[in-house]
């Protein structure tokens, strides 16, 4: 029985310790079924909060150009100083 097994068992790639990049793990994930590895899952627990939002302006592209301009000065991303002019004008 346990020949019949092995022969209609789905032969796989092994599963690397490690993955050298995010990249590497992806490419790895993109082509190969999870379920075959489930021997090396193991439970864990995360908290996700899921309080925060995240919402989606318009910008005309003149003004998001000079906006990215403003913010490169300022070494921060463009989304962080928008969030700093609103929290002043919204004070």
């Amino acid at each position: 029985m346990a020949d019949a097994k092995n022969k209609t068992a789905k032969k796989r790639d092994p599963l690397p310790e490690r993955f050298a990049t995010i990249e590497e793990a992806a490419e790895f994930w993109d082509t190969h079924d999870s379920a075959d590895y489930e021997e090396y899952m193991r439970d864990v627990e995360c908290q996700v909060n899921i309080k925060r939002r995240t919402y989606m302006v318009s910008l005309d592209s003149d003004l998001y150009r000079k906006l990215r301009v403003i913010a490169k000065e300022r070494g921060v991303k463009p989304e962080t100083l928008v969030n700093l002019w609103l929290q002043e004008k919204a004070s």
